[in-house]
């Protein structure tokens, strides 16, 4: 089954699969799959921004909305926590946050395991890291987008639950979500195209995305302008294809809404 799905995969690959844009256009060039030219690792580099982006996506905005509760509870100290975590990882460059998760981590599990007498280097996975570090960045931003979004539904919304004997949680769920997903649709939107382009700062800490692949070839190759503008022009299809997705995400979303 595994050979099945590989051999699928191949075969649906937009850039080196059989009628890949690589394989079409660039013959014997720079950017031709297999062992002449660079195209196999590009696209795999691909692969990597796209995994990481998708990978990140649920964990930051499931931690944004959890701090966008927190943000409304009447427990100061909870409020208190959260602004301090929104404004310190919303106020770092992102590529700061990445060094202290990537290597602080590091740090720290060793630090336990000293502490429990186990002698052992540890290093993060630098898929993971990233996939940390773009998550905490992402929930901060999402959770004042998500936060404006739950004070534009009007109380009235919960009392209206209550008094058909809704439990707060099925409130929740069936009346304010999607409410909040349609008015931080948005938002939403644009914060994760600003992930897919940080998504470039893992190359930093070794992990061959896209960044990382076409700058490997630009020196081996001496081609800098033609792999790095390539880069670009990756990026902005991947920019194209999500506004697609985005468009039609926040047509469904409006399938309810009466028309006027």
């Amino acid at each position: 089954m595994s050979g099945w799905l590989s051999a699928l995969a191949t075969a649906l690959d937009p850039l080196c699969g059989p009628v890949g844009i690589f394989t079409l256009l660039a013959g014997d060039g720079l950017v031709s799959c297999g062992a002449i030219g660079w195209g196999d690792e590009i696209a795999f580099g691909v692969k990597v921004t796209v995994t990481l982006a998708i990978a990140t996506l649920p964990i930051g905005l499931l931690l944004g909305f959890l701090i966008a509760l927190a943000a409304q509870s009447e427990d100061k100290l909870l409020r208190a926590a959260v602004g301090i975590y929104t404004t310190i990882f919303r106020g770092l460059p992102e590529l700061l946050t990445l060094f202290i998760v990537y290597y602080g981590l590091q740090l720290l599990i060793q630090s336990i395991l000293g502490w429990m007498g186990i002698e052992q280097r540890i290093e993060i996975n630098a898929f993971l890291a990233g996939m940390i570090a773009l998550a905490v960045v992402f929930s901060s931003y999402a959770s004042e987008v998500l936060l404006s979004a739950f004070r534009a539904i009007p109380r009235g919304q919960y009392e209206a639950g209550d008094a058909l004997g809704l439990h707060r949680s099925r409130t929740m769920v069936l009346v304010i979500l999607p409410q909040l997903i349609r008015i931080a649709l948005p938002g939403l939107g644009n914060l994760w195209m600003i992930l897919l382009k940080d998504t470039a700062y893992v190359s930093i800490i070794g992990l061959s995305d896209i960044v990382r692949q076409t700058s490997v070839a630009a020196r081996v190759s001496k081609e800098a302008f033609f792999f790095y503008f390539l880069a670009c022009l990756l990026y902005l299809a991947l920019a194209i294809i999500s506004s697609f997705g985005l468009s039609f995400i926040e047509r469904w979303s409006r399938r309810g809404e009466v028309r006027r």
